[in-house]
């Protein structure tokens, strides 16, 4: 299962990715609200895992964004606030479960599998931006016709920017989502990363499709630099 975890405690974060990965499930992370709520937004998303108290954007307030725009994928919610209006609140929003902290990991992966058991939720197969078209089914990644061969790291890179497509992604949520809370990795290793998968999709006269923004990050489309 694809699942997105919205957490901004680093330590919970990176245990909630590992433990959701040591059981198959594939994991994106974002540390703070707006980058959830633009990932979940992108879709792809079988199952949502949505701390409440986030720096940006609420639990509360990315649930409500979600189902507005009609969005129906599945909603965990995770919070340490067990008041009773407060677990009404989130779950008359939208979310389908609510699990307080702290929790056993037992538990989790059991609501987890509880809501695999509801059904698939309709999902974009095929995503296309900026004349890339990826099958995140088959990992088979396009461009104009042109079968590209990635890397599992470049295709994680390249993911992330066509789920947020024409919008800037920072440093520090790539490396985030493509390696994870707790892995030390450097910017200039992202650098590299990206020249690498630029090379790749952006063959000699081909308009270029990564745009570096300095001293923030990468945007897949958008205006020319």
């Amino acid at each position: 299962m694809r699942i997105l975890v919205v957490e901004d405690e680093p330590r919970m974060a990176a245990l909630l990715r590992q433990g959701l990965t040591e059981e198959g499930h594939a994991v994106t992370v974002a540390l703070e609200g707006r980058g959830g709520l633009c990932m979940a937004e992108a879709g792809g998303f079988e199952l949502l895992i949505l701390d409440v108290m986030l720096p940006g954007l609420s639990g509360f307030e990315i649930a409500r964004s979600l189902r507005a725009r009609r969005i129906q994928t599945p909603i965990l919610m995770l919070t340490a606030r067990d008041a009773a209006h407060d677990i009404v609140k989130g779950l008359d929003l939208g979310a389908d479960d609510y699990l307080t902290k702290p929790f056993s990991f037992d538990v989790l992966l059991a609501r987890v599998r509880a809501v695999s058991r509801r059904g698939p939720i309709p999902q974009t197969v095929l995503m296309e931006a900026a004349g890339l078209a990826m099958n995140p089914a088959t990992r088979e990644v396009t461009r104009d016709g042109r079968r590209i061969d990635l890397t599992r790291t470049e295709y994680a890179i390249l993911e992330m920017l066509m789920r947020s497509a024409g919008r800037v992604l920072p440093r520090e949520i790539l490396i985030e989502g493509v390696w994870g809370v707790a892995a030390e990795i450097e910017s200039n290793t992202l650098d590299a990363f990206v020249r690498l998968l630029r090379a790749k999709v952006e063959e000699p006269g081909q308009p270029r499709v990564i745009r570096t923004v300095r001293g923030v990050g990468y945007a897949l489309g958008g205006e020319t630099p």
